[in-house]
Protein backbone atom coordinates (compact mmCIF):
# COMPACT_ATOMS: atom_id res chain seq x y z
CA UNK A 1 0.00 0.00 0.00
CA UNK A 2 1.36 3.47 -1.01
CA UNK A 3 0.37 6.80 1.44
CA UNK A 4 1.05 10.22 -0.66
CA UNK A 5 1.08 13.08 2.21
CA UNK A 6 1.02 16.19 0.62
CA UNK A 7 1.06 19.94 1.72
CA UNK A 8 2.62 23.25 2.75
CA UNK A 9 5.54 23.85 5.15
CA UNK A 10 5.20 23.45 8.99
CA UNK A 11 1.36 22.09 7.99
CA UNK A 12 2.14 18.94 10.27
CA UNK A 13 2.28 16.67 7.35
CA UNK A 14 5.89 15.18 8.56
CA UNK A 15 4.73 14.31 12.20
CA UNK A 16 1.32 12.90 10.64
CA UNK A 17 3.07 10.54 7.76
CA UNK A 18 5.52 9.43 10.95
CA UNK A 19 2.70 8.23 13.03
CA UNK A 20 0.84 6.86 9.91
CA UNK A 21 3.71 4.76 9.52
CA UNK A 22 4.38 3.99 12.65
CA UNK A 23 0.61 2.93 12.69
CA UNK A 24 0.45 0.36 9.89
CA UNK A 25 4.58 -0.84 9.97
CA UNK A 26 5.11 0.77 6.63
CA UNK A 27 8.18 2.45 5.23
CA UNK A 28 8.88 5.81 5.55
CA UNK A 29 10.52 8.44 3.60
CA UNK A 30 9.89 12.25 4.00
CA UNK A 31 11.22 12.89 0.57
CA UNK A 32 11.63 17.04 1.70
CA UNK A 33 14.57 15.77 3.18
CA UNK A 34 16.37 14.64 0.01
CA UNK A 35 15.76 18.07 -1.41
CA UNK A 36 17.25 19.38 1.84
CA UNK A 37 20.15 16.92 1.00
CA UNK A 38 20.85 18.71 -1.86
CA UNK A 39 20.65 22.04 -0.49
CA UNK A 40 23.21 21.13 2.13
CA UNK A 41 25.38 19.18 -0.14
CA UNK A 42 25.62 23.09 -1.86
CA UNK A 43 25.74 24.94 1.39
CA UNK A 44 28.97 23.03 2.73
CA UNK A 45 30.46 23.52 -0.45
CA UNK A 46 30.30 27.11 -0.48
CA UNK A 47 27.86 26.81 -3.97
CA UNK A 48 24.96 28.52 -5.10
CA UNK A 49 21.67 26.70 -5.04
CA UNK A 50 20.13 28.80 -7.91
CA UNK A 51 23.21 27.45 -10.33
CA UNK A 52 21.13 25.27 -12.50
CA UNK A 53 24.05 22.54 -13.25
CA UNK A 54 25.69 22.54 -9.86
CA UNK A 55 22.67 21.65 -8.03
CA UNK A 56 22.19 18.92 -10.56
CA UNK A 57 25.52 17.46 -9.48
CA UNK A 58 24.66 17.87 -5.97
CA UNK A 59 21.58 15.84 -6.29
CA UNK A 60 23.39 13.06 -7.86
CA UNK A 61 26.09 13.09 -5.27
CA UNK A 62 22.64 13.48 -2.61
CA UNK A 63 24.28 10.12 -0.56
CA UNK A 64 27.02 11.78 0.83
CA UNK A 65 24.75 14.14 3.01
CA UNK A 66 22.91 11.57 5.82
CA UNK A 67 19.27 11.96 6.18
CA UNK A 68 19.59 12.35 9.72
CA UNK A 69 22.11 14.75 9.69
CA UNK A 70 20.84 17.62 12.24
CA UNK A 71 21.89 20.15 9.78
CA UNK A 72 18.64 19.52 7.46
CA UNK A 73 16.44 21.00 10.03
CA UNK A 74 18.21 24.26 10.02
CA UNK A 75 16.25 27.40 8.16
CA UNK A 76 18.86 28.34 6.03
CA UNK A 77 18.80 24.83 4.40
CA UNK A 78 15.32 25.13 3.99
CA UNK A 79 15.38 27.54 2.07
CA UNK A 80 18.09 26.04 -0.24
CA UNK A 81 15.98 22.92 -0.57
CA UNK A 82 13.33 25.50 -1.47
CA UNK A 83 15.52 26.85 -4.32
CA UNK A 84 16.94 23.24 -5.17
CA UNK A 85 13.48 21.82 -5.83
CA UNK A 86 12.96 24.31 -8.68
CA UNK A 87 15.46 22.70 -10.84
CA UNK A 88 14.03 19.78 -12.99
CA UNK A 89 17.07 18.17 -13.36
CA UNK A 90 17.21 18.10 -9.28
CA UNK A 91 13.72 16.49 -9.48
CA UNK A 92 14.44 13.73 -12.30
CA UNK A 93 17.60 13.22 -10.39
CA UNK A 94 15.85 12.26 -7.41
CA UNK A 95 12.35 10.61 -8.30
CA UNK A 96 13.21 7.40 -9.15
CA UNK A 97 14.74 6.97 -5.81
CA UNK A 98 11.77 8.13 -3.99
CA UNK A 99 9.69 5.61 -6.35
CA UNK A 100 11.84 2.30 -5.72
CA UNK A 101 10.96 3.72 -1.64
CA UNK A 102 7.31 3.27 -2.41
CA UNK A 103 7.39 0.24 -3.99
CA UNK A 104 8.28 -1.01 -0.54
CA UNK A 105 7.19 -4.50 0.39
CA UNK A 106 5.62 -3.96 3.71
CA UNK A 107 3.60 -0.67 2.25
CA UNK A 108 5.01 2.84 2.47
CA UNK A 109 4.54 6.69 3.28
CA UNK A 110 5.68 9.40 1.59
CA UNK A 111 5.29 13.01 2.70
CA UNK A 112 6.29 15.86 0.17
CA UNK A 113 5.34 18.20 -2.23
CA UNK A 114 4.26 16.18 -5.00
CA UNK A 115 3.81 12.87 -4.08
CA UNK A 116 0.13 12.26 -5.03
CA UNK A 117 0.65 14.31 -8.59
CA UNK A 118 3.92 13.52 -9.53
CA UNK A 119 5.72 10.69 -7.51
CA UNK A 120 3.00 8.25 -6.83
CA UNK A 121 -0.16 9.47 -8.90
CA UNK A 122 -1.00 5.86 -8.22
CA UNK A 123 -0.75 6.11 -4.89
CA UNK A 124 -3.38 4.21 -2.67
CA UNK A 125 -4.32 6.86 -0.61
CA UNK A 126 -3.77 10.64 -0.93
CA UNK A 127 -3.66 13.35 1.92
CA UNK A 128 -3.37 17.03 1.43
CA UNK A 129 -2.54 18.49 4.18
CA UNK A 130 -2.40 22.35 4.87
CA UNK A 131 -3.14 24.92 7.69
CA UNK A 132 -3.71 28.57 8.19
CA UNK A 133 -0.37 30.62 7.02
CA UNK A 134 -0.75 32.23 10.53
CA UNK A 135 -1.43 28.75 12.13
CA UNK A 136 2.03 27.23 10.41
CA UNK A 137 4.27 30.33 11.13
CA UNK A 138 3.12 29.74 14.76
CA UNK A 139 4.46 26.39 14.82
CA UNK A 140 7.47 26.68 12.54
CA UNK A 141 8.05 29.49 15.19
CA UNK A 142 7.82 27.67 18.20
CA UNK A 143 10.46 24.57 16.29
CA UNK A 144 13.09 27.44 16.03
CA UNK A 145 13.11 29.05 19.30
CA UNK A 146 12.80 25.19 20.61
CA UNK A 147 16.53 24.60 18.23
CA UNK A 148 17.89 27.83 20.17
CA UNK A 149 17.33 30.05 17.03
CA UNK A 150 16.77 33.53 17.27
CA UNK A 151 13.96 34.60 14.70
CA UNK A 152 10.48 36.93 14.95
CA UNK A 153 7.00 35.43 14.24
CA UNK A 154 6.75 38.57 11.28
CA UNK A 155 10.40 37.15 9.91
CA UNK A 156 9.28 33.57 10.03
CA UNK A 157 5.41 34.50 8.29
CA UNK A 158 7.12 36.43 5.29
CA UNK A 159 9.71 33.40 4.89
CA UNK A 160 6.75 30.78 5.10
CA UNK A 161 4.87 32.73 2.56
CA UNK A 162 8.04 33.21 -0.12
CA UNK A 163 8.31 29.21 0.00
CA UNK A 164 5.12 28.37 -0.53
CA UNK A 165 4.80 31.18 -3.44
CA UNK A 166 8.36 29.26 -5.17
CA UNK A 167 6.56 25.69 -4.25
CA UNK A 168 2.97 26.84 -5.80
CA UNK A 169 4.73 28.27 -8.75
CA UNK A 170 7.63 26.38 -9.94
CA UNK A 171 6.89 24.95 -13.41
CA UNK A 172 7.99 20.99 -12.50
CA UNK A 173 6.14 19.53 -9.77
CA UNK A 174 4.31 22.26 -8.32
CA UNK A 175 2.96 22.05 -4.94
CA UNK A 176 -1.02 21.19 -5.38
CA UNK A 177 -3.66 19.21 -4.26
CA UNK A 178 -4.26 15.82 -6.60
CA UNK A 179 -7.96 15.85 -7.65
CA UNK A 180 -8.12 12.53 -5.53
CA UNK A 181 -6.69 13.47 -2.43
CA UNK A 182 -8.59 13.89 0.88
CA UNK A 183 -8.19 17.59 1.98
CA UNK A 184 -7.27 17.35 5.66
CA UNK A 185 -6.84 21.36 7.65
CA UNK A 186 -4.86 20.98 10.58
CA UNK A 187 -5.63 24.38 11.74
CA UNK A 188 -7.10 23.29 14.89
CA UNK A 189 -6.38 19.58 15.18
CA UNK A 190 -3.89 18.55 17.07
CA UNK A 191 -1.10 15.76 16.28
CA UNK A 192 -3.63 12.78 17.95
CA UNK A 193 -6.48 14.42 16.10
CA UNK A 194 -5.20 14.58 12.90
CA UNK A 195 -4.36 11.51 12.75
CA UNK A 196 -7.22 10.06 13.75
CA UNK A 197 -8.72 11.42 11.08
CA UNK A 198 -5.96 10.18 8.72
CA UNK A 199 -6.63 6.31 9.93
CA UNK A 200 -10.69 7.08 8.82
CA UNK A 201 -9.68 7.88 5.50
CA UNK A 202 -6.91 5.14 5.37
CA UNK A 203 -9.24 2.47 6.52
CA UNK A 204 -11.97 3.29 4.97
CA UNK A 205 -9.90 2.52 1.73
CA UNK A 206 -9.05 -0.81 2.51
CA UNK A 207 -12.86 -1.40 2.21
Amino acid sequence: MIIAVDGPVAAGKGTLAKRIAAKYGYKYLDTGALYRAVGLFMLRHEQDPSDHALAAAAARNVHEISLDDPDLRKEETGNAASVVAVNNDVRAALLDYQRSVAKHRDGAVLDGRDIGTVVCPDADVKLFVTASSEERAHRRLAELVAKGETTSYEAVLKDLEERDARDRSRTSAPLAKADDAHLLDTTKLDIEAALEAACRIIDASKG
